[in-house]
């Protein structure tokens, strides 16, 4: 199941900020710039992701 959730965009360290010419996505966590889809160990889902996972597991 977590697999369905597991992403950078689901994850609490997940910062977007609009800028001049799109979007920059970057993990505040580690430091870089990332992507939506991208997938990291050290993932920690939001809240509302939580809920969704408990949901599905229900």
């Amino acid at each position: 199941m977590v697999k369905n959730f597991h992403c950078c965009a689901t994850c609490v360290h997940f910062e977007v900020e609009k800028v001049n010419n799109g979007m920059v996505y970057r993990c505040i966590r580690l430091g870089y710039e990332t992507k939506p889809a991208y997938q990291f160990s050290c993932w920690e889902p939001k809240e509302a992701v939580k809920r969704l996972m408990g949901k599905e597991q229900a």
